[in-house]
């Protein structure tokens, strides 16, 4: 899934269901940022005195292991601490189901790993926490069938769209090499040879071979999978409705959302006068499956956002997600040019660090990586990490 989806169509659920703003605020933030939190090693001057938590780094402060994606076009990232770590933790929760290791890392819809983490978020009651796990539940409804690994699970054909569908710039170029590599395929009968090229172009890794077909929440699409335990390339079709996907997922997460309220009634806010069922049902997600280009989704959801009163013209610090933000507010030298990197050397801590966001968001990193490591094994899949 994509903004759209992970901050906004959170955002304006977590409003409806009856929480304050800034509660809200705070787990769609949190959700999103689990794309954007690509930074895995800070190292920063000398530690508060009373800092409780950081690493240490061949013998310097840091924090470590952090990040929770990574970037997809460094071939540096991939690797196997990368891949585990980061894509199948936070964006292809395994299903833990198959004859073998690759099968049980394919994501499953409501996996069991993410639903027991999800369950002791909800009595724990920490918002960015839920705001993590719920980024990484909703992608088990929209990755569900690939893993996050590099893996002939993710080696599909024929992905194609049944509507229409507003490519980003990086998927065109990708349609366009697959559209050429076909023609050259049907007119030189040399399947295994372009067939052999587009794997080396496009890895089977995550759902890269199906591009971002499985984050747009309006789209019809299939393709074609091998569906043999042994990998004995017996491709099998499956066609795709995301709607009814992102549909399911939503009404799950209004649930979640509405139980986590019943045992956190200090993030509800008394004021906010609302028909939940209606607004959910005719307005949410209808606005939530709607097509158009990411941008165009997200100018809709803002509109829809203030249309409903579910936030005002003063709340725009929280209507346009800036990813920046909680960077901004824990580091007093923040930089994009130096901190747009998997290592950030010299970071200065803000004065009331221990209290910010992104300091918050780093310990439920922390945590929720070693919980979920646990509950693989819990569910019979014991991931090397």
């Amino acid at each position: 899934m994509q903004k759209d989806a992970h901050y906004y169509a959170l955002l304006a659920l977590a409003r409806a269901c009856g929480f304050k703003k800034e509660s809200a605020k705070t787990i769609a933030h949190a959700s999103q940022f689990v794309d954007d939190a690509k930074i895995n090693l800070i190292y920063f001057y000398k530690p508060l005195d009373f800092l409780p938590k950081h690493d240490l780094i061949r013998g310097r402060p840091a924090f470590f292991n952090m990040a929770t994606c990574h970037s997809y076009v460094s071939i540096k990232t991939y690797n196997y601490e990368s891949m585990v770590n980061n894509t199948v933790a936070f964006h292809f929760v395994p299903g833990c189901r198959g004859e073998n290791f690759s099968k049980k890392l394919r994501c499953k819809e409501e996996s069991p790993v993410i639903l027991s983490i999800l369950e002791e978020i909800l009595q724990d009651g920490d918002l960015i926490k839920l705001g993590i796990a719920l980024h990484a539940y909703a992608d088990t409804f929209s990755h569900q069938g690939f893993s996050g690994i590099l893996s002939k699970v993710n080696d599909i054909k024929n992905c194609i769209p049944h509507s229409k569908v507003y490519l980003c710039w990086q998927d065109r170029c990708i349609y366009l090499l697959k559209e050429t590599l076909q023609k050259l395929e049907a007119i030189t009968e040399k399947s295994k040879i372009y067939e052999k090229l587009l794997d080396k172009i496009i890895p089977a890794y995550g759902h890269g071979q199906a591009m971002t077909f499985p984050d747009y929440p309006y789209l019809k699409w299939s393709y074609a999978y091998d569906c043999s335990d042994e990998f004995s390339v017996s491709y099998q079709k499956t066609q795709i409705d995301n709607r009814q996907r992102f549909q399911r997922a939503f009404t799950r997460i209004n649930e979640f959302l509405t139980r986590f309220l019943t045992h956190h009634t200090d993030h509800l806010d008394p004021d906010i006068k609302l028909n939940k069922r209606h607004i959910v049902e005719t307005i949410l997600l209808p606005t939530l499956l709607s097509p158009g280009s990411l941008q165009s989704r997200v100018q809709r959801w803002k509109r829809i956002i203030l249309e409903q009163g579910l936030f005002d013209k003063t709340d725009r610090h929280i209507i346009n997600y800036d990813e920046e933000l909680w960077l901004k507010k824990a580091f007093t030298n923040y930089d994009r040019s130096n901190f747009n990197k998997r290592v950030v050397e010299g970071a200065r801590l803000a004065r009331d660090f221990i209290n910010c966001e992104w300091y918050r968001f780093y310990l439920a990193v922390k945590w929720y990586k070693q919980k979920f490591f646990q509950t693989c094994r819990d569910n019979l899949l014991d991931i090397p990490n």
